[in-house]
């Protein structure tokens, strides 16, 4: 069989189970599609051997009839995983030449499903970005054009690594990882699913740390189904991470009957932006007419605090940020600046520093020291931590008022040209969270899913919340949404 990179995940599995296909031949389709899709930038390291290894190992426990969830699924993994022997960098240079010594709680779990690791994938610098323009390793290219314009556009960040290579079939599914919508985002633009678990579902233990509280491991894929089998997968709780949540994994799959009769889905009036474009107003209000015709009650609803959610994001990621990355400073591992007599040991903290880290990392720390110092930390850390609970608030009067589920779009705009907002001002860049970030601060579950092309046939996406833990309930209004709107629309192939 052909084109078995284009799979996704549970019609892989089935093919598997039947006998139709091996994890090796799978496997190897996938490496074929990542070599010849340089043009990219998607993988930063690709592993074949362990992906050979692997799937090897697969085929014997599918033949001997013990098969995992997973087994013998080629994905890819976020460069922020640790991953035991093989280069983990976060997209930048200070950690140049980490090969860390342990495995990810989630990337463990994935192994021991039986699943197939390809390489790990490209990523804004520490997931500090939205375009995936921040990358030690260059910019990722999204496989989607403009009509016949030729013109790179972004797949989005920080996991835009996976976005590309999931929408282009380099692999079945990949992991992402949300601090502010670096999850949803790139799924958005690149016309895939991506959800963000509830705050501790997944273990943080062995991710690459950006902003702790925020920071949260998920599932990026070519279907609603695909999101529910790989989610189940990834989540459990885990002793080595504090914030994780000791809670019973449900069966996510097994919960899609895409039946939405009697639900109540809320439309926030503060979502409704001033300057948003047409496409994304009519695709918002195509969604609830799909969701209300699959049996749900639309309600207006009121989430008064949003407004306030990017800058209050932008004070405790970046303060976050500024603390979990005081880490690297050239002594213990990673990137160590070349020293010249009668240097001690601030130049070499201040050398390695500013040539390990790139801009936007250097202005993110920076903003993050400054809000965290002596005179300014109740006027803006505190503050926003005061802000942070009224926006949690919000959400919690919703849901306890009877809505399942809150329905938003996941971007302001469909994906943007390379080049176009990098080099302009920042907090326009910053802009593209302002749909997301509320669901980070608030903790709650967020799924992505693509429902509509734009005039320039670039994919647009609509976001549900759900309420905390009830990612099987917010899968399975996806799963109706993603029913409804039947995208089915795929990337020319130009690369």
């Amino acid at each position: 069989m052909s084109d078995l990179n284009k799979l996704g995940l549970a019609e892989a599995r089935d093919l598997l189970r039947k006998g139709e296909t091996s994890s090796v031949e799978l496997t190897q389709a996938c490496l074929t599609a990542i070599d010849a899709a340089g043009a990219l930038n998607a993988f930063a390291h690709k592993t074949p051997e362990i992906a050979l290894q692997r799937a090897s190992a697969a085929d014997l426990r599918l033949k001997a009839g013990d098969a995992p969830a997973m087994c013998g699924l080629p994905i890819g993994i976020k460069d922020l995983f640790c991953t035991k022997g093989v280069d983990t960098q976060a997209g930048s240079r200070i950690l140049q030449g980490f090969k860390p010594e342990y495995e990810s709680t989630v990337s463990q779990n994935l192994i021991d499903s039986g699943s197939v690791m390809l390489g790990k994938l490209n990523m804004d610098e520490f997931a500090m970005g939205s375009s995936n323009e921040t990358s030690v390793y260059g910019d990722v290219v999204s496989p989607w054009r403009r009509g016949d314009d030729t013109a790179a556009l972004t797949p989005g960040g920080s996991s835009g690594g996976s976005a590309a290579a999931v929408a282009a079939d380099l692999c079945l599914a990949a992991t992402g990882t949300d601090t502010g919508g670096s999850i949803r985002q790139p799924a958005a633009f690149t016309g895939t699913v991506g959800i963000k678990p509830t705050y501790g579902r997944c273990s943080r233990w062995g991710v690459v740390a950006f902003a702790s509280s925020l920071d949260q491991a998920g599932p990026m894929t070519k279907s609603v189904r695909d999101a529910a089998i790989m989610l189940e997968v990834m989540a459990g709780h885990d002793a080595k991470d504090s914030t994780s949540a000791d809670l019973a994994v449900p069966n996510f799959e097994a919960m899609l009957s895409g039946d939405t009769r009697g639900k109540k889905i809320g439309i926030p009036k503060e979502y409704r932006m001033d300057g948003m474009p047409a496409a994304i107003e009519t695709l918002w209000a195509d969604g609830a007419a799909m969701l209300k015709d699959a049996g749900a009650e639309i309600v207006d609803i009121s989430l008064p605090h949003t407004k306030y959610a990017l800058p209050a994001y932008y004070v405790i990621a970046p303060a976050e940020a500024s603390s979990n990355l005081a880490r690297y400073d050239g002594v213990r591992y990673g990137h160590r600046a070349k020293l010249e007599a009668g240097d001690g040991i601030t130049e070499m903290y201040e050398k390695t520093r500013a040539e390990g880290f790139g801009p936007e990392v250097q202005r993110r720390v920076m903003v993050g020291t400054y809000v965290l110092s002596a005179g300014f930390y109740d006027a803006y850390y505190n503050r926003a931590r005061r802000v942070r609970t009224l926006i949690k608030k919000d959400f919690e009067d919703v849901f306890a008022a009877g809505i399942d589920a809150i329905l938003t779009p996941a971007t302001p705009s469909a994906a943007f040209g390379l080049g176009e907002m990098i080099d302009a001002d920042p907090v326009q860049m910053y802009l593209n969270d302002v749909f997301t970030v509320t669901v980070n601060l608030a903790g709650l579950p967020g799924i992505s899913v693509p429902t509509g092309l734009d005039a320039q046939g670039l994919p647009l996406g609509l976001q549900l919340i759900g309420k905390p833990w009830e990612e099987g309930d917010l899968l399975n209004t996806a799963y109706a949404l993603e029913t409804a709107a039947g995208f089915v629309a795929k990337p020319g192939k130009w690369w």
